[in-house]
Order: structure tokens, then sequence, then C-alpha cells
């Protein structure tokens, strides 16, 4: 919700698809740097107390935009400054979260836990943008900061009144007590199929995910339409990614890798689709099905690298999966929204499915030895 807000804030502001590149890159560069030192943090420190800070930080933020906006004191750098401090909080927040949830439920519940803690993360991301394009159609961006950062205090009242006596202690005898992020990419490296999903979720995340924010630009330019037209888009999205999320939430088992390949390649197949629908209309029937293949691939990458990680370097594995997911939007973003800028919202959707489709196909060649095994094994 956040993003969406704030993406159309700066193209109310600007009307420039670079520099809404720019924002969405610095809200997501602290993931580079932070994801693997919070994963660190993660694995050593009481994870309710973290999560606490981060949503306090990420709250302010949130709530300081909206003031400037209603109070029509913001300017560009405002949103610069602010996306960078809640990329920051965002950064630390994701790892911690991911590897809490062992620590909620027995090993018995834990693939299906991890299933719907993986479809709320990805669900956040693609069903949000609908609720703000809709807030934004109705009440400008202003009210909707204010209603995200409304948000805040109630995940901090649940984490505090959270009983702790109930929490499952980890084993950690067999935990590293030095150079343990190293350790921990010694482990990925070492698990091409872990490595392999990676770098998938890498590309993807980089160049296919931005396709909610070329949302925007074909709203207001493609189509001359406005807020509401692109909260509309917002929801058909949002359609797909529910049903996604369904999916994936009623598995019981870990997801099997090729399922995060063959989503990866169906979703790069209709985000390519999707860019050449002629008219709104069409534009928007396409959209459910790029939310339908993000949700279930995303979701189930998460799930099959959480489900078959050790427990105890969970926290610094997970901060490496969220530090190039995540991270891989400080490259991507700019360059579509260059893209978008210079030669049109169509193209950059279009570059961003062929790279997702891409992406599939190469690295299934280059790792197809490690990924079939690890589709069979699970």
């Amino acid at each position: 919700m956040q993003r969406i807000s704030q993406d159309w804030l700066v193209l109310e502001l600007t009307g420039s698809g670079t520099i809404l590149g720019i924002v969405t890159g610095l809200q997501f560069a602290p993931a580079l740097f932070l994801s693997l030192p919070a994963g660190k943090l993660a694995d050593k420190f009481n994870k309710r107390k973290i999560l606490v800070g981060t949503n306090l930080i990420a709250g302010s933020a949130a709530l300081t935009l909206g003031i400037l906006v209603v109070t029509d004191l913001v300017v560009v750098w405002h949103i610069l400054v602010l996306a960078f401090i809640l990329g920051i909080a965002g950064a630390v927040d994701a790892p911690v979260r991911q590897s809490f949830v062992p620590e909620l439920v027995g090993k018995e519940d834990l693939p299906n836990a991890v299933g719907l803690n993986s479809t709320n993360f990805n669900l956040a991301r693609l069903v949000g943008p609908a609720i703000a394009g809709v807030l934004i159609g109705a009440f400008g961006t202003g009210p909707a900061f204010f209603i995200n950062a409304a948000t805040y205090p109630i995940v901090i009242l649940s984490l505090v009144m959270m009983n702790r006596a109930t929490l499952i202690k980890r084993d950690l005898s067999n935990a590293d007590k030095s150079d343990s992020i190293r350790v921990a990419l010694a482990y990925v490296k070492g698990r091409k199929d872990i490595v392999a999903t990676m770098l998938l979720v890498l590309l993807i995340g980089a160049f296919g995910f931005n396709f909610q924010v070329v949302t925007a630009l074909m709203a207001r330019v493609e189509f001359g339409l406005g807020a509401s037209a692109f909260g509309m888009m917002g929801t058909m999205i949002a359609l797909g990614t529910v049903t996604g999320a369904i999916i994936v939430a009623r598995q019981r088992t870990h997801p099997k890798i090729d399922l995060v390949f063959k989503a990866g390649a169906i979703f790069g197949i209709t985000e390519m689709f999707a860019s050449a629908m002629p008219t709104f209309w069409w534009f928007a029937a396409a959209l459910p099905f790029c939310g339908l293949s993000a949700m279930i691939m995303m979701a189930s990458a998460n799930s099959f690298v959480q489900g078959t990680i050790s427990d105890h370097l969970r926290g610094r594995v997970m901060g490496l999966y969220l530090m190039v997911f995540i991270g891989g939007s400080p490259f991507g973003s700019p360059i579509i929204g260059y893209i978008g800028q210079n030669l049109g919202a169509r193209w950059a959707l279009f570059t961003g499915g062929a790279i997702c489709l891409v992406s599939v196909i190469a690295l299934f060649l280059i790792f197809r030895k490690s990924i079939q095994p690890a589709a069979l094994a699970n």
C-alpha cells in the first residue's frame, strides 16, 4: 500500500518514470546491505522485540509522509528520504519475520505454516497495491498513507501481547558461534537447488515484479486515465493473487522446485501477453493471470527454501533469500522505469516479462541436474 501510494504521488509531482524507478530503487536498496546482518540478528536475538522496532519505524515513516501530503508541504526529496528509511525497516523486518514462523508452530504444522506465511508475505506485496489504488481514487494519497500508518500499531500490539511461554524454543546445540554469515553462504553454495531458486527470484524480483509500477504508467500515460482506473487494475491483480494464495495455503507439504520454475515461466508469458492488450478493459482482464502466476511462483519459492534448510541457519539463509528478492529492485526498477519513460509502458511491461521467461529457461538448462533430483526428493 505504501509503495503504490508513494509511486502515484511521485507521478503526480513529476510525471517521470525515471524518478519513479529511482524512488523504488531507494526503498529496496537497504535490502542489499542489511538482509544478511538482519538474518544473523534473527538467529541470535529476540525476534519479537526486533519486529516491534521495525514496525515502529515503518509506521512513523508512513505517518510522516501522510502529514506532508495533506499539508501540501511534500516535495520529491521528502519521498526519497522516507522511502529509504522505510527500506531500512523492511530490510531488517523481513528475514526476522520469516524465521519467526517455526517458533510459533510445531514441526508437524511447519509446512502449512511456512506456506501460509509465504502466502501472507507475497499477498501483501500484491494485494496491497489494489487497496492503495482504491484509497487513492476515493481519498487521495494522503489518507492512504494515514490508513497504512494506522495498521502498524495493530501489529505492534499483537507482538507485545503475545504469550511468550507458548513460543517453541529451537535446538541451537549445533549452531555455529563464529563467522555465522560465512557458514550460511557456504551452506547455500552447496545447495544448487537453492542457488537456482534464489537466482530466479533475483531476476524475476528485479525485472518482473515491476509490473505493478508499470500499471501506474499504463493507467496514466497509455490509457489516459486516473487513480480510479489504477485502482481497478490493482483489484484485478488481487483477484489472481488471492486465488494463488488459496492454492498455496492449502498445501500440507512444501512445494516442489519444478512448480517454482513452471509458475515463473507462466508469469513471464502472461506479462508479455498483457503488454499487447489494446484497451484498458482487455488489459485489466489479463492482470488476474499475472497476479495468479506471480503469487504461486514467489510463495512456492519461499516455501521451498524455508522447508529445506537447517533450523539454526534459518534466519541467515532467509536473510540471503530476501536480499536477492528485494535487493534486485534497485537495479531493475530504474531500468524498467527508464524504458517506460522513453519507449512506453507497453515496452517496459514486455521487457520485464521477456527477461523473466528467458531467466527461467536459462537457469533450468544450467541447473537441471540439481533441479530435477530436488523435485523428486520433495
